[in-house]
Parts: C-alpha cells; structure tokens; sequence
C-alpha cells in the first residue's frame, strides 16, 4: 500500500505545485526541468525493481533500488524491497543493514522489524535477534511464543518459564507452548517444577482430563508410581466415565497383582472408540505377557482377544503366536501367525515361521504350496525351497523335491549344517524314486558335514 502510494504521489504530486503564471499551460507536454527527468528516472528504476524481482533476479533488482536511493533516499520502502532482495541473495550482511536503515526511518513499522528478525534468525545471530523480537511483541502477542524459543536457545530458562506463564494466564494452555515448557524442564532436568506445575493446572481446572494424563505419565516417568496411581484414582473419582484413565490404571493393577480390576481396564481400554490403535496394541501385548506368566488367566486372554478381533495389528498377532507357540498349541499359533500374514503378505520372516509350522503340524500340501510362492518373492533364500523339498518327500513328490534342493543348494552359503539337511531329504526324494546309490550317496554326505561340526 505504501509501494503505490508513494508511487502516485510520484506520477501525479507535481500537479499540485501552484502556478504563477496566467498563461494557458499545455499539461501534455513532458516536463525538460531537472526535476521531470529525476522523476521520469525515479520511476523507471522502481517498477524495473518491481520487474526483476518478480522474476527473480534479485541482483538486478538491488540494484534498480539502489539507483533509486541514489535520486531520493527518503521513503524507507526502498530500503526494505533492498533488504528482501539481499536477503533472497544470501548476503545477509548487506540485508541487515539495508533493513536497519528501513528501521530507524521507521522505528514503529513491523514489517520491516519482521523481515529484520528473520534475517538473525537465519544467521544464527541469537541475541539482536532477541532485542527485535522484543520490539515485535508489542505488535502482536504471538511475538511472545517466538521470544520463549529464543530464551530458550540464549539458555535463559527461568526467563521462558516466566514468559510461558504469562502466556498461559493471558490465553490459556496451548500444546505449542507446553512444548516449548518441557524443552526446558527436559534440558534443566527439572522435573519438581514440571510436576507443580501440573499439579496446579488439575487443582485450576479439575475438569480437564489432559491434565491429569500428564500429571502421571510425569509420575511415572519419574519412578514415583505410588503418585501416578493415585493421580489416576483421582481422575476416576472426578470422571467415572473417562476411558483414557484406564490407559493407566491397567498397568498399575497388575502390577499390584489386582488381576480382576487390571482386566475390566483393559475391556474398556479395548473397546473404547476413543482410544488409537496403537495404544489398544500396547495393552493387549503386556496382556499375553501377563499371561505368559500368569496362565491360569488364559480364558481372560481369549475373551479379550475377541474384543479386538478386527484391530489387532502385526505385532499383537505376533505375541500371540509367540504365546501360544509356548504353550505348545501350534494350531493356535499357525492361525496368529497366517493372520499376521494377511497384513504384511511379503514379511519373510513370518513366511518362514508359517512354513515351519506347516511342516511341524503335517499340514505339507499348504507347505508345498506356499513354499514355491514364496520362492517367488525371494528366490535367493535357501531356506524356502529346503521347506518345499521336505514338503514335498511327505507328500510323495519326489521329483519335485529333487528339483527345488538341487536349485536351493546354490544360494547356501557357509551353512555346513543346512547343506546336510538338504542332502538328507535329497536321499530321502532318491530313495522314494528306488534310487538306492544316490540315496547312500547324498546320506554319507550329510553324515561327512555332521561329523565335522
């Protein structure tokens, strides 16, 4: 607005100069007096500015403007496009004092105090930066949030904390400002005025759930457990609703061995729509570690899964597998891990693990068969076709079996005792096909590599 302002008072300020003469004046004709020619020139140079910059030639624009300031250096305009353009350049040098001079023309402009605070920023020149930006916050509060970083960053915490306050009595608790608070109780390892400072916000607002969740994450993050506890208790009195609570509250029961209440905080937990995924996983996986321990509740397992039977994510199913694979109940295991499958179909580790289980539980046709899909996928693991050879002799396939060992023995490299599992089922495809001299031939080979380890 300025930029055009200035400019029309260029074109059409001439004008308003009286005249005295009397004679008919012929306002067509171009001024030829020093002053029309600084004009006609001042204009030409500041839309040529205009002109470069908006392509991007920054330089050319620079110096446009400083042609400008050499015919009239009065509007501190010039000297803010000067510093963008110098800024744009990277010679912050020259934008600093460019900008500066666009300052003290006008002291109370915050747009040219702005562009200055930017130019320290990016120079890493902390301290003029701070005296700027203690000069925009009077223009608008927001100012107060980047001057709480730059406390930051100058080291001077109790400075931040004190700004932070403000801000929070003025306008409330914002999630930007209480990361900027915990930068500081994080550098400064205090953690007292972090957890006061909770305290006080559930005291001033006992109806906020957030506080709460804070307020004993902190204590149990601190090892002070017995609090958090009984933080969580106190969010429970004061909202018997709240889902979120038992996030905490599970955790705490067993570990109090309160087996009754930890599993009804887990029910809620796992059927709450409030609650993310992520943190449903994390509940149902120290469960079945519960359970791996504590077995007697395994009926409590199985009813809970059910709960989750459609957001069970990759690594419960794999707990799960992993539990019941303990507890020797590989049907079990199998369906864990081929469901784990369904969501990540080219995981080669839990392809490998259902194979196994395939073979171990006599289901060899499905092994035969999966095996050869995923030799497919990953055609250099020797293990895959080891897994459809062996699947394959249980079926009677032998010809088959030969094929896949003679092709998989190529990808094994320094594996002395895989190398005599592939010569042992090669004997076993042989001695199916009545091949009896390659059978005790790949056999004595497979006891020759077992001897020597």
């Amino acid at each position: 607005m300025k930029t055009k302002l200035y400019i029309l008072l260029l074109i059409f300020g001439i004008a308003l100069f009286p005249t005295c003469s009397f004679a008919q004046v012929d306002f067509n004709k171009r001024p030829d007096d020093d002053l029309g020619n600084v004009e006609d020139k001042f204009q030409e140079y500041f839309f040529e500015a205009l002109k470069q910059k908006g392509i991007e030639n920054y330089q050319k624009s620079a110096n446009a403007l400083l042609k400008c300031i050499d015919l009239n250096d009065d509007d501190p305009v010039l000297y803010y496009e000067l510093g963008k353009n110098y800024k744009a350049l990277k010679n912050f040098g020259a934008a600093e004092d460019a900008l500066k001079k666009a300052v003290s023309k006008s002291p109370e402009n915050e747009w040219f105090l702005d562009e200055l605070y930017d130019v320290y920023i990016q120079q890493d020149e902390m301290d003029k930066a701070l005296k700027t930006v203690k000069q925009l916050v009077k223009f608008h509060p927001d100012y107060k949030q980047d001057l709480a970083s730059l406390y930051i960053r100058v080291k001077k915490y109790k400075d931040a904390l004190k700004l932070l306050d403000e801000m929070d009595e003025q306008l409330g608790y914002s999630e930007d400002r209480d990361y900027l608070r915990n930068q500081v109780y994080n550098i400064t390892g205090n953690h007292d005025d972090r957890i006061d400072n909770l305290e006080e916000r559930v005291k001033s607002n006992p109806e906020d759930e957030s506080n709460y969740l804070r307020l004993i994450y902190r204590y149990s993050e601190t090892g002070e457990t017995k609090k958090a506890f009984d933080a969580a208790k106190r969010l429970q009195s004061i909202n018997p609703e709240s889902q979120l609570v038992h996030l905490a509250l599970y955790k705490f029961y067993l570990d109090e061995n309160d087996t009754d209440n930890a599993i009804n905080s887990m029910k809620v937990v796992l059927t709450s729509p409030v609650i993310k995924p992520e943190a449903k996983t994390k509940v149902l996986n120290d469960f079945v570690k519960f359970v791996g321990t504590h077995p007697e509740h395994e009926g409590d397992l199985v009813e809970i899964t059910a709960l989750v039977s459609e957001d069970k994510s990759v690594k419960t199913l794999l707990e799960l597998a992993e539990y019941y694979l303990k507890s020797n109940d590989k049907e079990k295991a199998l369906s864990y891990y081929e469901e784990a499958l369904t969501q990540e179909p080219n995981e080669f580790k839990i392809i490998r693990d259902v194979l196994l289980l395939q073979i171990d539980i006599n289901k060899d046709e499905q092994a035969a068969e999966k095996s050869m899909e995923a030799i497919e996928i990953f055609p250099a693991q020797p293990i895959l076709y080891l897994i459809n050879g062996v699947a394959n002799n249980k079926i009677k396939q032998p010809e088959i079996a030969i094929e896949s060992l003679e092709m998989g023995l190529d990808y094994i490299v320094e594996n002395p005792k895989m190398q005599a599992d592939f010569y042992q089922q090669l004997s076993e495809a042989y001695k199916q096909l009545n091949n009896i001299s390659q059978s005790e031939a790949f056999a004595k080979k497979a006891q020759a590599l077992l001897k020597d380890q």
